[in-house]
């Protein structure tokens, strides 16, 4: 079911001015009730982002669109007799930027690809940076401490997930991307403003978000939630197929380094938490297997493998 509710769009310029009180309390109000909210006037060039979009949509119809055509018919999507819940209709690739970067070992790029890409990485670093401070002062948290725990002593990962989600014939039989929430900390999503998809779930309804152009989604993961003992939630989201158009998404992951120590801040816990304390590469390793289930049972794993030896994953996944 879908229903139209008006979602947060915050315009970030309002910050410096007069309506600065108004702009964080939207901005806590979306974090609380939503999970989600929309940046206009969020400082990244508009130019540059017109440039990322047309090389990476370039990009995908030169080195990808074949190989993805061939993916569905060795998989035997390309008819889709039948609805299919185990795969996704995407076609995706990955950059890492901390701790390391591997943007110069991924093959077919252009070198004005690869700059353009460097510099949004970023500019899109330095945003997540900006709003973790912001999300401490909404919080009560002393300034910096969202990016301290995010450090541990290895420094933040941060990544992107390039993704194109072709047109689909039969939407109905399968989806773009499953329904999850993410793992991580902070997500900031470059999304198609021409082709819409992405939708959350809230108060059990799914909810679409808008395609703004030159917009800058933000969503928070499952380390922000247990970081805040609940007051901020992630929220499990979808993408959703579509018979024309092809939608290009480029999600920038902003998440603890892989020995950062996670817990929920103490001055946010009135008496004993229910989030579980642990390090984030455990909480990853755990995630690989169950990303499309419920987070709940997650938490409640790592709460359990704090006391225990019952919990001992070893598959692993990106760390974005």
């Amino acid at each position: 079911m879908e229903k139209n509710i008006k979602f947060p769009v915050i315009d970030l310029s309002k910050l410096n001015g007069e309506e600065r009180d108004q702009t964080m309390a939207l901005i806590d109000d979306a974090c609380q009730n939503w999970g989600f909210f929309e940046l206009l006037n969020h400082g990244i060039p508009y130019d540059l982002m017109d440039n990322i979009e047309r090389m990476t949509k370039e990009h995908y119809k030169k080195f990808m669109e074949q190989k993805f055509k061939d993916m569905l018919c060795s998989k035997g999507l390309d008819t889709l007799e039948t609805e299919v819940d185990d795969i996704d209709w995407e076609s995706t690739f990955f950059l890492h930027h901390l701790p390391q970067t591997n943007l110069y070992d991924i093959p077919n790029m252009s070198d004005a690809y690869r700059t353009a890409m460097k510099d949004f990485g970023k500019r899109l670093e330095n945003l997540a940076e900006e709003l973790l401070d912001l999300l401490c002062e909404n919080l009560g948290l002393e300034k910096g401490y969202l990016k301290k725990v995010f450090r541990g002593t290895k420094g933040p990962t941060f990544g992107t997930k390039v993704s194109n989600y072709p047109p689909c014939p039969k939407p109905e039989m399968i989806k773009g991307l499953r329904a999850h929430t993410d793992a991580g900390g902070l997500i900031l999503l470059f999304q198609d403003d021409k082709v819409s998809g992405l939708q959350l779930l809230k108060d059990g309804v799914w909810v679409d978000v808008p395609p703004l152009k030159h917009s800058i989604v933000i969503n928070l993961g499952d380390q922000l939630e247990v970081i805040t003992n609940g007051k901020y939630k992630s929220v499990m989201h979808r993408v959703m197929t579509q018979k024309e158009g092809n939608r290009m998404s480029i999600a920038s992951f902003y998440n603890p380094g892989s020995d950062a120590e996670i817990s929920p801040a103490q001055t946010l816990v009135d008496k004993e938490s229910e989030y579980p304390s642990f390090v984030f590469d455990d909480y990853m390793k755990l995630y690989a297997g169950v990303k499309f289930q419920p987070k709940e049972p997650r938490f409640e794993a790592m709460k359990n493998a704090a006391v225990t030896t019952g919990v001992n994953p070893v598959a692993t996944v990106e760390t974005f």
